[in-house]
């Protein structure tokens, strides 16, 4: 552990009052963003997804599950960080997805379902989803254009000749990224909400927001270079 500067119990409650003011604040802006992020125009999804699922093929419409509002996580799936034949699911993906089975009931319970989709056939799905242990649904959407037009794969052309990621023009886009797009079910039609990336995902992963909480932060020594799959930890 490194060297830390120490000090007296009131030191530290003077500096943590200053702090909380600061958080307060922080908070504050946290609000204001969530209330600009729900304020976005709603674009209306005129193009026909199909995927395939544990119960057959489903539209996206048919994904909301019967609720209003749906969250699609963008997993990538056959290429990411250390992915190989025996690890196809990226690393960072995997860690994003450990949060997600325990949030699964508290998001139905206020309206909203959450999926995650992949470029892969279903059974491949099914085998790493076993070996995580996960129980969130996650379909297949190969076939379909569903992550490239929703900015989170790349055509070979496009990753010759470059293309918008996170909103912003990437001269060599790699063949997948991360992300989550967002959609509500409005009188019978799909609309577009929301769509985050890079690490706009953070927002997903609980394990950092209880690093920075912790004495050394996120002590890291560039992005992911920690990560590994949950069940890797003890054999790094």
């Amino acid at each position: 552990m490194t060297e830390h500067q120490t000090g007296t119990r009131q030191e530290w409650l003077a500096a943590r009052r200053e702090l909380l003011d600061a958080e307060k604040e922080h908070m504050r802006q946290g609000d204001e963003l969530a209330r600009r992020r729900q304020q976005l125009p709603w674009v209306p999804v005129e193009k026909e997804y199909v995927f395939e699922t544990d119960d057959g093929k489903k539209t996206l419409a048919q994904l909301f599950d019967s609720r209003s509002q749906l969250l699609v996580y963008h997993f990538m799936f056959g290429f990411g960080l250390r992915v190989d034949e025996q690890n196809p699911g990226c690393t960072g993906c995997s860690l994003g997805s450990d949060h997600f089975d325990g949030a699964v009931p508290h998001l139905n319970g206020h309206d909203v379902t959450l999926v995650a989709e992949s470029i892969a056939p279903l059974e491949e799905l099914h085998a790493y989803k076993e070996r995580m242990g996960w129980r969130f649904p996650w379909v297949s959407s190969l076939g379909s254009d569903f992550k490239y037009d929703f900015g989170a794969a790349f055509t070979e052309e496009q990753q010759r000749t470059g293309a918008e990621y996170n909103f912003r023009h990437v001269d060599e886009p790699a063949p997948q990224r991360e992300g989550l797009s967002a959609f509500a079910l409005k009188d019978g039609v799909v609309h577009h909400t929301y769509s985050t990336y890079a690490r706009g995902v953070e927002q997903l992963m609980g394990t950092y927001h209880l690093l920075d909480l912790a004495p050394l932060g996120r002590n890291e020594e560039g992005a992911a270079s920690w990560w590994r799959r949950h069940d890797e930890y003890e054999a790094a």
